[in-house]
């Protein structure tokens, strides 16, 4: 936590320093410039990139230390849970409830169903993204959240991105939800509601 502290500062100085050798060059670009006093336009231009990229990683280490506190876990934690989700195309604030609902962040954590991990995954949903891959290797947070988040992402693409029925898919099988919804029954349910209602009351 104490490190991201200090990146989050470190990397709110170096835009604040960027902000300003912008608002310098610009000051210092002429009002009507001849063959002899031209601006470095590339050097503006790279002075820019750099400012979008320190704004983007302070958004990150910002968003990476509010959830930490939300959710009261370690920095590291959030931080692979934010960045896999981000990957995935997964709202963070939807990775970090599924988490909570799952496996209350409990890395080691096995149900009676035998899915395994931060996100509770099944080891043949698992290898249905990786072959290779092992019920030790699902304890490992990198790629539990990665396969996860994935599976998730392809649910939500199944149903329309209608979020509910893809985390009632992810709780008890897509084909199940599909069966239901075409004999016209109402899917959605205490999962669902317990991950979106936990967003809205953290939010």
């Amino acid at each position: 936590m104490r490190r991201l502290l200090t990146q989050f500062i470190v990397l709110s100085v170096g835009a604040v320093a960027l902000v300003g050798l912008g608002g310098v060059s610009t000051l210092l670009a002429p009002r009507h410039p001849d063959a002899s006093a031209v601006v470095d336009t590339t050097s503006l231009t790279t002075v820019r990139a750099q400012l979008a990229d320190a704004q983007r990683e302070l958004e990150r280490a910002r968003q990476i230390l509010e959830f930490s506190g939300r959710y009261s876990i370690a920095g590291d934690l959030s931080a692979q849970i934010y960045d896999n989700a981000v990957a995935e195309g997964i709202p963070a604030s939807v990775g970090f409830q599924l988490v909570k609902v799952e496996s209350e962040f409990q890395n080691a954590a096995q149900s009676s169903a035998s899915a395994i991990g931060l996100t509770q995954l099944r080891l043949a949903t698992a290898r249905g993204y990786d072959a290779t891959v092992n019920p030790s290797d699902l304890m490992n947070p990198t790629v539990n959240l990665r396969l996860g988040f994935r599976y998730l992402k392809d649910l939500l693409e199944r149903f329309d991105h209608n979020l509910p029925l893809a985390l009632e898919a992810y709780n008890k099988g897509p084909t199940f939800v599909s069966a239901e919804q075409d004999q016209g029954r109402d899917v959605e349910g205490r999962y669902s509601k317990a991950v979106i209602g936990g967003m809205r009351k953290r939010g």
